[in-house]
Parts: structure tokens; C-alpha cells; sequence
């Protein structure tokens, strides 16, 4: 078997804020490498049968963010596009599961267009249920900047379509 090049690292993960379109642009992204995708939320909420809005509601986000992490250590080395939670890159842990393949991508978003993005499933995110979603993920971008500064590139989603900003992705491998 032969090596594969340093440009291939796998699992290729996708982390951003809510919004920033992880889960679209993450299968449209697998579907053109011919890898599998594994969207971590649909993921547990299929294994676990609850909504991760009822799992933070009934079990408490310390409860979710150990599923996370549970699930994380499962795709290690594996060849696939990995679409992870707004708060996966926050636990060192996770990002240290898949060490030392895997390409970790910020997808950036600013919080008003990932706020538009959302919509009204905005009702679906439990750190943006509140009166005021905007502010909430005012507040998640300036927390989570630190950790998403630690990805192993950023791509800028601002006025692009989910094709484009997986055909950028690609090109980056």
C-alpha cells in the first residue's frame, strides 16, 4: 500500500458557527470526493433518538457535548467529510480524538448571514432559542473565536452558495 500524500488527511472536518453550513456544504462536499459524509448532530440524534434540542432540554449540553466527543473518537483516520456542532472545536478533546490526520476547516460566517441562513429553525438551536438569536450568536462567534482560530484553514462563506464553498474546500485538498 502506498502512502498517501501529505495533502490527504482525513477525516476532513467541518466546524463554524450555526449557520455556517456545515451539513449542506459537507455532503455536497463528500459527494464529490466519492466519501462518506457523517453530519455529527443527525448522527446522534439518530443513535440517540432524541432531537439534540430535546438532549440539551432533558440531559443538559454537558450530556450532549459527551455524545459528541463519543462519537468523534469513532471516526478517527477514517476517509470521510465530518460535519461537527458550532461548539464541537470549543473541547480540545474532540479535535485531539482525530489527531493527527485530520484537516480541521472554519467554514467563516459572520453571525447576521448565518443567522439569515438559519431562519426559522432557529427554534431548533438551542443556543439560539431566546428572544434575541442575533445577540446569542454574537456572543457564540466572539467566544468560539479563540478555538476556531485554531483550525487548519478558514475558508470565507460570505456571498458564496454551498457549491462554491465546497469546490473551494476541495480545491484546498
Amino acid at each position: 500500500m502506498s502512502e498517501q500524500p501529505e495533502r490527504e488527511r482525513w477525516p476532513l472536518v467541518l466546524v463554524g458557527l450555526p449557520g455556517a453550513g456545515k451539513s449542506t456544504v459537507g455532503a455536497l462536499l463528500a459527494a464529490s470526493l466519492g466519501v462518506p459524509f457523517v453530519d455529527l448532530d443527525a448522527e446522534i440524534e439518530r443513535r440517540t433518538g432524541l432531537r439534540v434540542a430535546e438532549i440539551f432540554a432533558t440531559r443538559g449540553e454537558a450530556a450532549f457535548r459527551a455524545l459528541e466527543r463519543a462519537l468523534s473518537a469513532e471516526q478517527a483516520g477514517r476517509r470521510m467529510v465530518f460535519a461537527v456542532g458550532g461548539g464541537w472545536m470549543v473541547d480540545p478533546m474532540n479535535r485531539a480524538l482525530l489527531a493527527p490526520g485530520a484537516l480541521v476547516v472554519h467554514l467563516r460566517v459572520e453571525p447576521a448571514s448565518a443567522l439569515a441562513r438559519i431562519g426559522a429553525a432557529r427554534a431548533d438551536r438551542p443556543l439560539l432559542a431566546g428572544p434575541d438569536p442575533m445577540s446569542a450568536l454574537a456572543d457564540l462567534a466572539r467566544r468560539r473565536a479563540p478555538a476556531y482560530a485554531a483550525a487548519d484553514v478558514v475558508v470565507d462563506t460570505e456571498g458564496l452558495s454551498a457549491q462554491q464553498v465546497a469546490d473551494v474546500v476541495r480545491a484546498l485538498r
